[in-house]
């Protein structure tokens, strides 16, 4: 028999890919400890390049400890990609030249005192210092014509202070003693003239702390974010956007945005700032895309119909339209609409995809997507405005190729009152029909956060690694959750772990009615409000939950206002009324109040110096149930780490653990916690020619 060229060809693919399923390993723990992700995409002016950031996990037990490293890449429209900045530099806040033929950052290299401003010919060759400061720079900004750069920065620290702290007299007096961020200009250093000395950058004082500035396509103003102070909760909650002349810092007006504030961008014109807010104080997401004039004011509301989904990037097209990014409960889409609010719609409907971020060339055409899916973890993607799909321009995990993944879906599910919900589930990889498994719910954190159908798996979620082990893995967009308006999202405030925890149970009844789940072996995990999820159902819902691992979570909500660097957060957005005015409420939602009924087997874990929810709150809990005896409970502290782990460590040990404890209670043994020391001999540093693949080879 003679076969057509092209359907040989077809045959052949195919039994190259069942070959490579049949050879394909489950995905394990070497697999999450080497992940790579694309943090963000520039798109050059022109359009003709993109520039990425690459996160690269360090290799436990084969580079230092550290967090990931961020490398350069730029590759070309039609998919070639070449490394700019890799190895042990790290790079932050990528930017274009306006002239396109260059790329800024910011870094802190060998001999730096400071983070610096550094740039890199678009043709390649060492990266320069462009500009220095005496502090590290936070941000920065060019100026339309190049010749100058907007930064925001620390005033150095007077010599007096120096000595006396060189002398031990390192005393902090609480909140009293912080020093804001300032708006400098400066002119960086010529190509022609690298070893002179550039001026003394001009200083501009604002009244509060600067960040997030931005210059004017006219040249004329900058537009700064001001909070009232550095702390934390001043940025969430008070923050608005000042404009300001670029010249001698005067002000022109206030953008008195009614809530949070997210990303903000000028119009091509100058006339006009689009940005992203709340829609007022208790809004839990800056997820409204607003309009308003540089003058300040407050602003519009651009798309108030979009009353059951959340904006999450913009960009400006041209003067009179903008392009959009939005979230639909799991799904995203990209739309555009008119500056006047008219002609919306969306180009990318939702379903599709699961986007992170936007960058639009000068056309307002070609553009830069950041993109995810069940498949992989995030990559870069081409997308021309209105023409075809979006194109994949990156694999940065082509071994992925050759490893099993386990099926994900998205499931509908009716809470006990009636609400539809959803959720997205990780199938037991290897699933055999009619058998019950072990589910290991994974639940977000804010609660203004929301899981979309895109890449669910990480060291502190090893969804993909527990679906290859035997479990069902499911992650609950519970009430109080983003990307389904304004409305839904406020749905938990005055309500803690009330109706928005009770729908965790229901989503778990509704697995286990599917015939998925075994009722008997659900376990929960989560952190930061998924932490406190995690408490509570290892304390008042303990019949529910046969093992439970916390993560940076809450056991005591009136001892957590009084620890936390948000209680203004709390207050207005969570809360709605502060402890003092109904302690009963506040106790009677707090895990440690059920304590002595526990019979839910609990790991904790926290960064020691974790400045949201204070390791105390994990403390607490943990000596209440290691005091009353009746139950397994181990507390693991990450000293140097915060609220989340960075170094490649304490990540490697957290997914480590929480996996034991999962497969101890929920498939092994149960009863005395597994051993405290952990057996990292599994832990197989990657071959270095697989992370050295190719996009090429990839495909």
């Amino acid at each position: 028999m003679i076969c057509r060229r092209a359907i040989c060809l077809s045959l052949l693919v195919l039994l190259i890919a069942s070959a490579r399923s049949l050879a394909a390993e489950p995905f394990n723990i070497n697999h999450l400890a080497r992940l790579k992700t694309v943090l963000a995409a520039h798109i050059s002016p022109n359009g003709q390049q993109i520039a990425y950031v690459l996160s690269v996990p360090r290799r436990p037990f084969v580079d230092d400890n550290g967090p990931a490293r961020t490398e350069l890449h730029v590759v070309d429209w039609q998919g070639q990609s070449r490394a700019y900045i890799t190895g042990k530099n790290e790079v932050a806040a990528v930017s274009w030249t306006p002239d396109g033929s260059g790329l800024s950052f910011l870094a802190k290299r060998e001999g730096d005192k400071s983070r610096s401003l550094y740039l890199i010919p678009l043709g390649g060759g060492e990266a320069r210092k462009m500009l220095e400061h005496s502090t590290d720079i936070a941000d920065y900004s060019w100026s339309p014509d190049g010749k100058q750069v907007a930064f925001t920065a620390l005033d150095e620290e007077p010599k007096e202070e120096k000595d006396l702290e060189e002398k031990g007299f390192t005393q902090e007096a609480y909140e009293e003693q912080l020093k804001p961020a300032r708006v400098w200009i400066a002119a960086p250093r010529s190509a022609d003239a690298w070893a002179e000395e550039p001026a003394k950058p001009t200083r501009f004082e604002l009244p509060g702390h600067a960040s997030g500035v931005e210059w004017s396509p006219t040249g004329e103003n900058l537009a700064v974010g001001v909070a009232p102070t550095p702390l934390i909760d001043d940025d969430y909650m008070k923050k608005k956007v000042h404009v300001i002349s670029a010249k001698d810092g005067a002000a022109v007006g206030i953008v008195d945005v009614p809530g949070k504030l997210g990303p903000y961008h000028w119009s091509p014109d100058g006339k006009s700032l689009a940005l992203l807010a709340g829609a007022d104080i208790h809004d839990p997401n800056p997820g409204r895309l607003m309009l308003a004039p540089a003058t300040g004011g407050k602003p519009t509301d651009l798309l108030p119909a979009l009353a059951d989904a959340d904006a999450t990037e913009l960009a400006w097209q041209n003067d009179s339209t903008i392009v959009y990014l939005t979230d639909k409960g799991t799904t995203s889409g990209l739309g555009t609409v008119g500056r006047d609010g008219k002609n919306s719609k969306l180009l990318i409907p939702y379903g599709k995809l699961s986007i992170n971020s936007l960058s639009l060339a000068e056309d307002g055409q070609r553009a830069a997507l950041v993109i995810d899916s069940p498949q992989h973890p995030a990559e870069l993607f081409a997308y021309t405005l209105s023409e075809g799909e979006p194109r994949k321009l990156t694999s940065s995990n082509a071994w992925l190729a050759d490893v099993k993944l386990a099926p994900q879906e998205i499931v509908t599910f009716k809470a006990r009152d009636g609400m539809q919900l959803e959720g997205l589930l990780i199938r037991p990889l290897d699933e055999k029909p009619g058998q019950r498994y072990p589910l290991v719910m994974v639940v977000h954190g804010g609660p203004e956060a929301h899981n979309r159908h895109g890449w669910l798996t990480a060291y502190s979620q090893p969804g993909q690694m527990l679906a290859a082990e035997g479990f069902a893995v499911f992650y609950p967009n519970y009430r109080g959750s983003t990307g389904r308006g304004v409305d839904f999202s406020k749905l938990g405030q005055s309500d803690y772990a009330g109706k928005e925890f009770d729908d965790l149970v229901d989503a778990a009844d509704h697995l286990i009615a599917a015939g998925l789940v075994d009722k008997a072996k659900v376990g929960i995990t989560g952190g930061s409000y998924g932490g406190f999820a995690s408490a509570w159902a290892a304390t008042k819902l303990t019949d529910r939950f046969a093992a439970s691992v916390m993560f940076v979570g809450i056991s005591d909500l009136v001892s957590k206002f009084g620890t936390t660097d948000i209680p203004n957060e709390m207050y207005l957005v969570h809360a709605r009324k502060q402890p003092w005015e109904d302690w009963e409420f506040f106790r009677d939602r707090s895990p440690i109040t059920y304590a002595t009924q526990a019979k839910t087997p609990l790991l904790i874990m926290h960064g020691k110096d974790d400045p949201r929810v204070h390791p105390s709150q994990s403390m607490e809990l943990y000596r209440y149930l290691k005091t009353i005896g009746k139950v397994p409970v181990r507390m693991v502290l990450y000293p140097g780490e915060g609220h989340g782990n960075r170094k490649a460590a304490s990540r490697l040990d957290y997914a480590l653990r929480l996996s034991q404890w999962m497969k101890h209670y929920l498939q092994g043994p149960g009863g005395d916690p597994p051993a405290v020391e952990l057996d990292y001999s599994s832990v197989k540093p990657p071959k270095k020619d697989d992370d050295e693949k190719t996009d090429e080879a990839a495909k």
